[in-house]
């Protein structure tokens, strides 16, 4: 890790040495920006049970610049298009959406997010909840990410016709993304 900026290497031994409950990130051998990542499907979400593969990668301008992240598993959730990109507002720059925060709000209700844990969220991290923050970190981003996971939002998607789906059938929708989960991310990945 020599040659890294401090804050790449503290977040980076932080996220080894205290890891995320249901997540799992470790720095490429040959890259120590680029991390392969997994996270386990959240419980009582339509992903429960499969574990899905991630890559993160820190650009040079980071921490004032977003991380880059995508799934490599393939997954059935209007905000990740097939490209397994991300539709999520902290990963966005000053183009991020205005409107992000009462997603934000129902994001944390609906997922494994405490009341205490958002409070203390908005407050340390507002204004910037609709957009990247250099305030923001690796863990940060990965921990919205699994929160995404169990609370898909298709009012702002990135994969129109899952979304679509999610809207006028959401049952429909919910089983399919279980049946992919299965298809594509059953491969028992220790997290």
């Amino acid at each position: 890790m020599a040659g890294l900026p401090r804050r790449i290497i503290k977040e980076t031994q932080r996220l080894l040495a205290e890891p995320v409950p249901g997540i799992k990130a470790e720095p490429d051998e040959g890259n120590a920006r680029y991390f392969h990542v997994v996270i386990a499907g959240p419980q009582d979400s339509p992903f429960e049970g499969g574990t899905f593969k991630l890559e993160l990668f820190l650009p040079e301008e980071y921490p004032m610049a977003a991380p880059k992240v995508r799934f490599m598993t393939k997954i059935y959730h209007p905000n990740v298009d097939k490209l397994g990109r991300i539709c999520l507002d902290i990963l966005k720059g000053e183009e991020g959406h205005l409107d992000a925060r009462p997603h934000f709000y129902d994001l944390c209700r609906r997922s494994s997010i405490s009341a205490s844990r958002a409070y203390f969220i908005y407050y340390v991290f507002s204004p910037s909840l609709d957009k990247w923050s250099p305030a923001l970190q690796i863990r940060t981003v990965l921990l919205s990410i699994q929160a995404l996971l169990s609370a898909p939002n298709p009012d702002d998607p990135l994969a129109n016709d899952v979304a679509e789906q999610w809207k006028t059938n959401e049952a429909q929708a919910i089983e399919t993304a279980r049946t992919w989960t299965r298809l594509y991310a059953g491969n028992n990945i220790e997290v």
